[in-house]
């Protein structure tokens, strides 16, 4: 990877993680004659509550193209987020599950669903996640979400399932 391509992947991974970073609620100032009793501010981390109600974390699923165990540039913020969460969240453990569409032979399809989870993993690693929290499981075309024999079924089939075992 030349100088230039790591320069941008850079960039872009950090303003990935300006968008997806948790905004803080403030609080109003308390009155000065009562004593202050609000709740601590919050430091900016993710908890375990975020991963049903941050719309990044939200999303869970990452596609692929045709063949294709790249990932594409719009899925950059969504690792950048899950990311973040891995390192806000040490004890959390994450599984990565490929897929792949019905066409191309059992193994074929078990090494495709194999190699897109490894892609997935090097994002997550790349955005600052930790290897030891994440593993990867391929089940090829055994797990469709469709099963329809159309390209529009087949692209919901080439995927990576984000399932958190551990929050």
């Amino acid at each position: 990877m030349n100088t230039t391509t790591r320069v941008l992947l850079a960039a872009s991974i950090c303003v990935a993680l300006a968008a997806c970073a948790k905004k803080v609620k403030e609080e109003p100032a308390a009155p000065a004659e009562t004593p202050a009793t609000t709740a601590p501010v919050s430091d900016g981390r993710y908890t375990p509550a975020d991963l049903d109600t941050d719309a990044c974390l939200r999303q869970r699923t990452v596609y692929f193209d045709f063949d294709q165990d790249t990932l594409r540039p719009e899925f950059q913020a969504i690792m950048a987020c899950h990311a973040k969460y891995l390192n806000d969240r040490p004890e959390s453990r994450m599984t990565l599950e490929g897929n792949a569409d019905e066409r191309g032979t059992r193994e074929y399809n078990l090494g495709l669903g194999e190699r897109r989870g490894n892609a997935v993993s090097g994002a997550l690693q790349g955005a600052g996640g930790s290897a030891g929290q994440i593993t990867v499981v391929s089940y090829g075309e055994e797990r469709p979400t469709c099963t329809e024999s159309a390209e529009s079924c087949w692209q919901q089939n080439r995927r990576v399932e984000i399932v958190y075992t551990a929050k």
